[in-house]
């Protein structure tokens, strides 16, 4: 009785062991599986927030981004991290703003494709075809192509459709989900250029002036017929000197601007003098360098884009 008892007992074990090792097993086959699913979306770097948007919107699924520059950090002088080095040249393509924001033809992003050894096929210029505009230094003696034309709707039209075509070059066979995918995105963007066009109407006329700390807004206020103050035009290690004060607040008072806007990327400080000088508050903090953080109300390209106009609208007026 007690050796068959055993018996039955030691075959239970050598089921149980065998279950188990069953189980090792497929453990073993599924992990190098859901790896191996994980590579075969498209391994994407984004040069800083807004881009990292655009890819995630118009790749989807299919897509895995790296976005170098972090929310808080200068998308113009900045220094790659050994991740990002490494996922760069382990990435299937590189997408990059250009009209100099990475630092131009001898920046950062410049030198780190270069030590990459990325091939030009693989790196996209998402400003590319958008007309530059140009930013002249207090003395005259020094212009930069202004690199923000992000910050207006319609150029955001032609980033998407850059993007769209962009992936579609390097990943034939999703086209139609590359395709249907940008055509939502372009579909909001229309809608936010009517909603610019509009909300800018609405402003009394003698009204709209927008005042910010930088030049950031030139390629916006030219399209949508607005005038425009700030305190520095090129970024450099003096922005907010007394002279820039002085020649804003004289533009304040000569153009009676009824309210004042401050980038939430910016010093703050600068623009408090112009206020407390001219008596004109600071009616917002609106976007302009990069997007707001998760939860905030430009977490997104779109939110962005409308969280600005929406302030914008707020702080001049209607008619």
């Amino acid at each position: 009785m007690f050796k068959k008892f055993w018996q039955v007992s030691l075959l239970a074990l050598v089921a149980v062991f065998a279950l188990a090792a069953c189980g090792d097993k497929k453990e073993a086959t599924d992990s190098p599986k859901s790896e191996e699913s994980k590579s075969e979306k498209l391994q994407l770097i984004a040069t800083f927030s807004i881009i990292n948007d655009l890819l995630n919107e118009v790749g989807g699924d299919l897509v895995e981004v790296h976005s170098m520059v972090s929310i808080g950090q200068d998308p113009h002088e900045y220094e790659p991290l050994p991740e990002d080095i490494k996922k760069a040249t382990d990435s299937d393509a590189i997408f990059f703003n250009g009209l100099n924001l990475e630092g131009g033809e001898k920046g950062w992003f410049t030198k780190l494709t270069k030590n990459v050894k990325k091939e030009d096929d693989k790196v996209f210029e998402v400003m590319k075809g958008v007309e530059p505009m140009y930013l002249a230094s207090e003395d005259g003696q020094d212009e930069e192509i202004n690199p923000h034309a992000f910050l207006s709707p319609v150029v955001g039209i032609q980033m998407v459709e850059n993007v769209r075509d962009a992936l579609v070059q390097i990943d034939p066979e999703n086209k139609e989900t590359y395709e249907k995918n940008a055509d939502t995105f372009l579909a909001e963007l229309t809608e936010i250029d009517d909603l610019y066009t509009a909300k800018i109407a609405d402003i009394d006329e003698k009204n709209r002036v927008l005042v910010t700390s930088e030049r950031a807004f030139q390629y916006m206020t030219s399209h949508y017929g607005l005038d425009e103050g700030y305190i520095w035009a090129i970024d450099t290690e003096e922005n907010g000197t007394p002279a820039q004060i002085k020649a804003l607040v004289e533009f304040v008072k000569e153009k009676k601007v009824p309210a004042l806007f401050v980038e939430s990327n910016v010093d703050k400080r600068p623009m408090e003098t112009v206020s407390k000088e001219t008596g004109v508050d600071i009616v917002a903090e609106i976007y302009s360098d990069e997007l707001g953080r998760s939860g905030t109300d430009g977490e997104t390209y779109t939110k962005f884009l409308r969280s600005n106009i929406e302030k914008i609208h707020d702080g001049l007026g209607s008619v």
